[in-house]
């Protein structure tokens, strides 16, 4: 419907001032925040670890700058794709009808991010916690596997609940559950239309306000009848934001600002409920006696299952004399460790017993994971009733299985990166695609930063060492024994992230993602890793993977690895404004003058190419090669990784490159292998 100039003027003002008021958020509102500001940098920088670690701190990406910018319109400009496809995982708006959504599209670098953005515009794109909203939903509708545990009836319908979903979202629920835990079954006051306790119900499980409360002719109540019960019911169960809901429902911008924020008020409810009652009342006992815990299916936080996940213990850890299991008098909610409900003094052994912890958890959540679904819908024993809850072993930490739980409770994966790996085997066994992203992406945007490039990296290995002692590695500048430099990056073993394992993991569970991301990380750190016996062993590993190899076969990683060189090398040169160079040596070609040459030689007037000219920085004569090491180098000269002295940072650059490659050629053909 087109409106008239009276109209869209009242709706504009209407608008206005329910901005004002704070009754309406704005879209993208002003933020001037530290922490925004800095993501703001991060997106213009393409530093994807610090925007991963913004957005893991809940800044708000989809705010502004004082200049009227928002993160996903810098990233899109600045032609950072992962930074873009990022944002828009985690939430970033592009709406193509609204100013900042036409104008991030307009200003996007290249065809490939405006066609990101636009497979991400809002009529297509998901709210990142609307696959949990829509689970919680689907719990009214599902008969198999049966996960409720209280019915509540009308004299016309009945609803089969779940205790801890209506104490997480209704005050009212959690006194009367806590109160009298052990109730199944709850009766409808008759006065309350069962259209409205429906809606009231769908509301608490995040469903969506309905546009039709679902009265009239031939229901048995009027429309008025259904929203006095509507009222009622919300007053009754103290959700009030229920009744402003229906309010301002016929408001487009206003219901979908509602929804959003009931959306979120629930996951933020259901954290809570998780920490209070999952996390804080899991139990820790020795290994050997974890099966014989004993725990009763009526229990104050309404559990219906055990998940077992045991530690690994350290040989040289020692057991303290006199350390205790769990018993009936310590543990929360009086659960009862079998045998050893009394506490008992453990003679002196050389090692500690492996430790062992359970989690309280609901097959409702659980089943979110297709693994677990399974388990639940079969006639497998775990799906069995029991007298006490059944005890599931599950093959990961203790620490990677509550961040598994928090993600199926919540939609929340703050994975740090030494866990990351660990996180990502857990999701491919239960088959958590969702999560099995988020690790991945982790893995590529914490274990990532900047790329960093040669020289900008010395200074960075240099304060991380202290001091470099003679018997410690050689920065850029330092001769080894054999006479050649060596890299001035950390060795592999000083990452935080293991990225043989991470490639690997990529290998063995097919994440292209991160086989690209293993393969640029090794590129831009190649020095690094090249003489490493373990990287040789990985490029005898690639090569095996292509089944009945030919001769004229390639290497997958190290094709990767020339690719991200070139790259690496390609940018390094447009950092530092090899394109304006080659215009300038271009003129003065033109004039009769001198020129550079990629790999530092020089090119006289008339095109021909002569020796690597030896009047070098400052007038002082340079010959490549021929500097000893011990000699004062002159300013602005650069060592090579070979050892030569380059006159500049353009010319080091291409015989870094060339070095590289070359090392890259001698280790395939020591392996005997063409690629």
């Amino acid at each position: 419907m087109i409106l008239r100039k009276d109209q869209l003027e009242a709706s504009l003002h209407e608008e206005k001032k329910l901005i004002e008021t704070g009754r309406l958020k704005e879209d993208n509102p002003l933020d001037l925040s530290a922490s925004f500001a800095k993501l703001c940098e991060a997106c213009r920088r393409g530093d994807l670890k610090v925007c991963q670690e913004m957005v893991t701190e809940g800044a708000n990406i989809n705010a502004r700058d004082q200049f009227d910018y928002t993160p996903l319109i810098l990233a899109s400009l600045c032609g950072h794709y992962e930074v873009v496809q990022l944002l828009l995982e985690s939430g970033a708006l592009c709406e193509r009808d609204t100013f900042q959504g036409e104008r991030c599209l307009y200003n996007a670098l290249n065809d490939r991010i405006r066609n990101l953005l636009l497979s991400y515009d809002y009529s297509k794109s998901t709210d990142p916690l609307q696959p949990l909203a829509s689970h919680i939903t689907s719990l009214l509708t599902k008969d198999h596997p049966q996960t409720s545990d209280i019915n509540v009836s009308s004299p016309h319908r009945s609803f089969n609940l779940h205790k801890f979903i209506l104490s997480a979202r209704s005050p009212y629920f959690r006194k009367k559950l806590t109160n009298a835990p052990d109730t199944t079954s709850w009766k409808l006051p008759p006065t309350i239309p069962p259209q409205a306790f429906d809606i009231a119900l769908k509301y608490v499980y995040l469903g969506e306000i309905p546009n039709d409360v679902d009265g009239g002719p031939g229901t048995g109540y009027t429309e008025e009848e259904v929203l006095e019960g509507i009222n009622k019911i919300s007053k009754h169960l103290e959700i009030s934001s229920l009744w402003q809901g229906i309010l301002e429902s016929a408001d487009r911008r206003l219901a979908r600002q509602n929804r959003t924020e009931e959306v979120e008020r629930g996951r933020n409810q259901l954290e809570a409920w998780f920490r209070d009652n999952v996390v804080r009342h899991k139990i820790i006992v020795d290994s050997s006696k974890a099966n014989d815990v004993k725990w009763d299916r009526d229990n104050d936080i309404f559990a219906d299952v055990l998940l077992r996940a045991d530690d690994v213990p350290d040989d040289d850890t020692p057991l303290v004399s006199g350390s205790q299991t769990p018993s009936t008098t310590t543990v929360p909610i009086g659960i009862p460790v079998g045998p050893t409900s009394v506490a008992s003094v453990s003679s002196p052994s050389p090692t500690a017993p492996g430790k062992s912890t359970l989690y309280p958890a609901h097959r409702a959540m659980l089943i979110r994971s297709e693994y677990f679904h399974t388990m639940f819908s079969s006639s497998f024993i775990e799906a069995q009733e029991s007298a006490h809850l059944r005890i599931i072993p599950v093959d990961c930490s203790p620490e990677v299985l509550e961040l598994v739980l928090t993600f199926l409770y919540t939609e929340k994966a703050d994975i740090p990166l030494l866990l990351a790996i660990d996180v990502l085997f857990a999701a491919d066994l239960l088959f958590i695609e969702k999560l099995k992203a988020k690790a991945a992406m982790a893995i590529s945007t914490l274990g990532n930063g900047a790329m960093p490039v040669l020289s900008d990296k010395v200074q960075e290995f240099r304060d991380l060492k202290g001091t470099i002692d003679s018997s410690g590695p050689s920065v850029e500048g330092q001769r080894t024994t054999n006479g050649t430099t060596a890299s001035p990056f950390p060795p592999p073993e000083r990452y935080d992230l293991d990225i043989y394992t991470t490639l690997r993991a990529a290998w063995t569970l097919r994440i292209p993602r991160l086989e690209e991301f293993s393969a640029s990380f090794i590129a831009y750190r190649l020095e690094s890793f090249i003489d490493d016996p373990e990287f040789v062993s990985l490029v005898e590993e690639s090569a095996a993977r292509i089944r009945k190899r030919q001769e004229t076969d390639s290497i997958e990683l190290v094709d990767d690895i020339r690719y991200y060189l070139s790259e690496r090398f390609r940018l390094r040169m447009e950092d530092l404004g090899w394109d304006e160079m080659e215009e300038e040596n271009e003129d003065k070609l033109g004039e009769g003058g001198e020129g550079v040459r990629g790999d530092g030689g020089w090119l006289e007037g008339d095109g021909k190419e002569t020796a690597k000219r030896e009047d070098g920085v400052d007038g002082k004569k340079v010959a490549e090669s021929t500097l000893p090491v011990d000699v004062e180098m002159p300013n602005g000269a650069i060592r090579t990784l070979g050892g030569e002295v380059a006159g500049d940072e353009f010319a080091a650059d291409a015989l870094n490159y060339q070095i590289l490659l070359g090392k890259i050629d001698a280790l395939l053909e020591r392996l005997k292998l063409d690629a």
